[in-house]
């Protein structure tokens, strides 16, 4: 364990990792800002893109998806910098093993949060989209959308589901700080069930299929976290028993 750091010091630490943090988001914020065009005529070629008419219906519709575009470049140039920022503030309370075994969690929770915005934007989002056209087509609507409606659809579903496949990892770092185990998980297996189906039908539009299509997976990740887990729980376990034996 490293030098122990009293209450000031703490403080002072976390304001220090704040800063860095809020600095980097806001330096991001302006390359969001310089390739947001670029990002939303990427966008706009997309096959789910192609037959939307860009109308907006009101003065601040342009502005807003502007800013939202901004925003997601920044995010996904923020997050591995806090993650660091994160693994520094807690590292003086593990022990140099630990703070060796857990800081390639950075990287592989920045790849998550990657596959889950390319899952969501290339898979989900189609399946959605394309569903709830035919639906529309099936009552004889006239579809008629804006950038507002599409952009808020897109956003709404990448994001959150970014951040819930970092589940895996979250888990992995929890069991290996000893907070839960591989028991616990099972335990609040219905619990877990029940919170991830709220959070799917609350990320999801209001329709059954859209809700399966996320809470599957979800249960999915659910599942992977529990095996993770255990795997991790037995080389922890695995790891104390050869640092007796030497001892």
């Amino acid at each position: 364990m490293e030098q122990e750091y009293t209450v000031v010091e703490h403080l002072a630490e976390l304001r220090k990792r704040l800063v860095i943090i809020a600095a980097a988001l806001i330096v991001s914020l302006g390359i969001g800002f310089a390739t947001a065009t670029k990002m939303l005529n990427f966008i706009k070629m997309q096959p789910t893109a192609v037959n939307v008419e860009w109308n907006v219906f009101g003065f601040t519709d342009g502005i807003m998806i502007y800013f939202k575009c901004a925003l997601l470049v920044a995010i996904l140039i923020t997050l591995p910098i806090a993650l660091h920022q994160i693994w520094l503030f807690v590292k003086p309370g593990l022990s140099e093993a630990e703070a060796k075994g857990t800081v390639w969690f950075i990287p592989a929770s920045f790849f998550l949060f990657l596959a889950g915005v390319s899952f969501s934007y290339f898979i989900m989002f189609p399946m959605m989209l394309n569903f709830l056209s035919d639906i529309n087509q099936s009552i004889g609507a006239t579809e008629t959308y804006g950038m507002n409606q599409y952009f808020s659809f897109l956003f709404n579903l990448v994001i959150p589901v970014g951040i819930v496949f970092e589940m895996p990892i979250v888990i992995m770092f929890l069991t290996k700080l000893g907070i839960v185990t591989p028991t616990s998980l099972r335990k609040m297996r219905k619990v877990a069930y029940f919170a991830l189906v709220v959070i799917g039908v609350l990320i999801s539009p209001p329709d059954f299929i859209s809700d399966i299509l996320i809470i599957v997976p979800l249960f999915i990740l659910f599942e992977i976290s529990i095996v993770i887990s255990s795997w991790t729980l037995k080389r922890s376990n695995k790891r104390l028993a050869e640092m007796a034996l030497k001892e």
